[in-house]
């Protein structure tokens, strides 16, 4: 890709999956979590609380929402034991959300428990507000890396966006998680139409500068006050064409297997990588991998998908492994095609972002 290119964009995607999937009686009911359209899920993003402690405009009202009962959410053992379940059903990668993860007290702990389980990757997003006094701290415990989430670079307007918190905090936070060794260190940012688009390029800069993995989001219909609209997306077509007017890029081809869901670019002189997450306007769901355990022990298969499976009931009246593994596959198997997000009879999942987790 170069700056004379035209439109510069052909993101890559995973074909979408035939439609009838086989009935769930004739799934098979040992092997790795693959579902009636063939896609293997390998990644589990676990949720450790829905409470925050921002109230981020594409997320939270800002007088917020009614938090779980703590009697509700799982103890760490019990994370810690569907997520040695879910190993040995081939999951490669687990990453901890929230909320905010590290409100959650005693995180270190579930570090150094899922440490030992021995995932590939083990992860963690976060806002970074109080991540700077703990980075050493989960890198001994075992954490590879860290996702921070930083949707401006501008004082000010970074706290009309997230209400809360400062920005400098944030950025002290990105040095000293690559200071304890969690790298590479990646930026989440949700762009939105008129409120921080105009920054596209300013982060671009920042990703050259500091070598650090500026993802742009599309915004999606995951607010709990339920005013996401579609005009509010900013495309990430038009995102990679105004960074490649600036500097050229170019796409890195994915590794063997790797259906992560960002679309990976480079700056042609070497100066570093951006990617895109654009899940509303070139879904990506041919290739998703990812299984997802709320704060509450539901097991969803999909963001935008209102099916769940607990395994709550079954930790907690003498359920096996054997058990909990059949609840992974039974929600892997009520997989969708896709998450519909543009199709006329839409739906929004009745689960905000922060009691899903991310």
């Amino acid at each position: 890709m170069n700056a004379s290119s035209e439109v510069p964009v052909v993101l890559r995607r995973g074909v979408r999956p035939p439609s009838g999937a086989p009935a769930q009686a004739s799934m098979p009911l040992e092997g790795p979590l693959v579902d009636g359209y063939g896609r293997v899920h390998t990644d589990l993003r676990v949720s450790v609380t829905d409470r925050c402690n921002l109230r981020c405009v594409y997320c939270l009202p800002e007088e917020g929402v009614p938090f779980l009962p703590r009697a509700e959410i799982l103890s760490f053992e019990e994370i810690a034991r569907v997520a040695g379940v879910a190993r040995s059903l081939g999951v490669r990668s687990l990453r901890l959300t929230g909320g905010e993860p590290l409100v959650r007290r005693g995180l270190v702990e579930l570090v150094r428990q899922l440490s030992t389980v021995g995932f590939d990757d083990l992860s963690l997003t976060t806002n970074g507000t109080v991540l700077a006094p703990v980075a050493a701290e989960l890198a001994r415990a075992g954490l590879h890396r860290v996702n921070i989430s930083c949707d401006s670079l501008r004082p000010d307007r970074f706290a009309q966006i997230r209400r809360r918190g400062q920005l400098a905090t944030v950025l002290v936070a990105m040095d000293a998680a690559e200071a304890a060794g969690l790298a590479p260190l990646k930026v989440n940012v949700v762009l939105i139409s008129g409120v921080n688009d105009d920054e596209v390029l300013d982060f671009a800069a920042f990703a050259r500068r500091y070598g650090r993995t500026v993802r742009f989001i599309e915004f999606m219909p995951l607010d709990a006050e339920g005013g996401w609209r579609r005009d509010q997306v900013v495309p990430s077509e038009d995102v990679l064409a105004r960074i490649n007017a600036s500097w050229p890029i170019e796409a890195v081809k994915p590794s063997e297997g790797d259906p992560a869901p960002a679309d990976r670019y480079r700056f042609c002189d070497g100066g570093g990588e951006i990617g895109v997450v654009a899940s509303v306007t070139r879904p990506f769901c041919g290739t998703c991998n990812r299984l997802r355990l709320t704060a509450d022990g539901a097991v969803r298969n999909c963001l935008f998908s209102d099916d769940e499976v607990s395994v709550r009931t079954l930790l907690r009246s003498g359920g096996s492994d054997e058990d909990i593994a059949l609840a992974l596959r039974r929600s892997v198997w009520g997989k969708l095609p896709g998450h519909g997000i543009n199709d006329p009879g839409f739906l929004r999942p009745s689960r905000s972002m922060s009691m899903i987790g991310g």
